[in-house]
């Protein structure tokens, strides 16, 4: 009876954890996220910052088409030795590659606003 009364130490328990430097701190402000959803003044801010990167991307894009292609028919009207067959290469070739260049530019301006946009909204821990 003496031998069943000493049993064997208790099994040591190793408790882990995240190492105290690890560890995930608030941020000194409030992230930007919380500004929008909350519609604070800066979250206002912040969206309005957005929109306003977007409508300049998109009057660039607007300014570019009617330079190059609104001014065309002023351009034919201009020269009256413009021959028809020159003038439909134009308006059928020429304008198309134009306008998909332009239409390009403004989807990877307007793609890259939002991407900084998200930077700037993302929490810093969040992002990996």
């Amino acid at each position: 009876m003496a031998e069943e009364q000493q049993q064997s130490p208790p099994r040591r328990e190793i408790v882990t954890g995240v190492p105290r430097g690890a560890r995930r701190r608030p941020p000194p402000h409030t992230p930007a996220r919380s500004e929008i959803s909350e519609q604070t003044t800066l979250g206002a801010t912040y969206v309005r910052a957005l929109m306003r990167s977007q409508l300049r991307a998109a009057l660039g894009a607007l300014a570019a088409l009617v330079s190059l292609v609104g001014t065309l028919p002023l351009v034919f009207a201009l020269s009256r030795d413009a021959s028809e067959p020159l003038v439909w290469v134009v308006l059928g070739l020429l304008v198309y590659p134009a306008m998909w260049i332009v239409a390009r530019w403004y989807v990877t301006r307007a793609e890259r606003n939002e991407a900084d946009f998200t930077g700037l909204v993302m929490d810093p821990a969040d992002r990996t």
